[in-house]
């Protein structure tokens, strides 16, 4: 791993429990069309396939979309889950152990480092900033940037190139088989990490490169001090 010079990261599940702020809003969208009430359990294996599949699952109470919803009722549900997501001020949400202390110490030691989610691209700038990560992204890439998000490889191959990297030199770390898939579809390595969000399965699951408890592990994958 002593080759990698791009470091990609998702942001929720991975830097960022937003988990409790993202039920609350899903949670005030269903009831205010006067679907039943979700719990942050339920949420937090709702979320990591962007906002459309969240609300989706939020009205269906599953993991599978019901497919009798009708398209105008999942637009507005989602134009109110995004309202009350904005007016959240994300106060709830935090950064995970080791966030910080990761990302400076890979910053000190000259990695490029770039964020990549399916997270709404307008949502992502304030968060960053509120938790005073903003600082070590180079590139910020969210949902909505490209045409697909992940797991299809679109944003991971974009960095390749600007970066002029060849993809055994870019990670990708990530919680979800989402993150895991995207690395293997660009052939980029990929770092799992345990404690996010990736639907009750384990991450060890999607067979990443590296499987870790703890973000803080990362800093030894890299070798930085090789």
């Amino acid at each position: 791993m002593s080759n990698i010079k791009l470091i990609a990261f998702d942001l929720d599940g991975t830097l960022l429990d937003s988990v409790p702020d993202l039920a609350v809003a899903a949670d005030q969208a269903v009831q205010a069309l006067g679907f039943p009430a979700v719990t942050e359990t339920q949420v937090r294996d709702y979320v990591g396939n962007g906002a459309d599949v969240l609300i989706g699952r939020s009205l269906s109470r599953s993991l599978t979309v019901d497919p009798s919803l009708a398209p105008e009722l999942l637009v507005k549900a989602r134009e109110l889950f995004d309202d009350y997501y904005d007016k959240s001020g994300h106060k709830l949400s935090h950064l995970y152990p080791h966030v910080k202390e990761t990302l400076a110490a890979l910053d000190q030691a000259g990695f490029t480092m770039a964020l990549v989610t399916n997270k709404p691209s307008k949502f992502v700038p304030d968060v960053l900033a509120k938790h005073d990560i903003d600082k070590y992204f180079v590139d910020v890439i969210g949902g909505d940037t490209f045409p697909e998000k992940k797991p299809n490889p679109m944003a991971l191959n974009w960095l390749l190139e600007k970066h002029n990297c060849q993809p055994s030199e870019m990670l990708m770390v990530g919680d979800s088989s989402n993150d895991i898939k995207a690395a293997k579809n660009a052939g980029c390595h990929s770092f799992g990490l345990t404690y996010g969000y990736n639907h009750g399965e384990p991450i060890a699951n999607a067979k990443p490169d590296f499987v870790a408890d703890s973000i803080a592990d990362l800093v030894e994958a890299v070798a930085v001090y090789a």
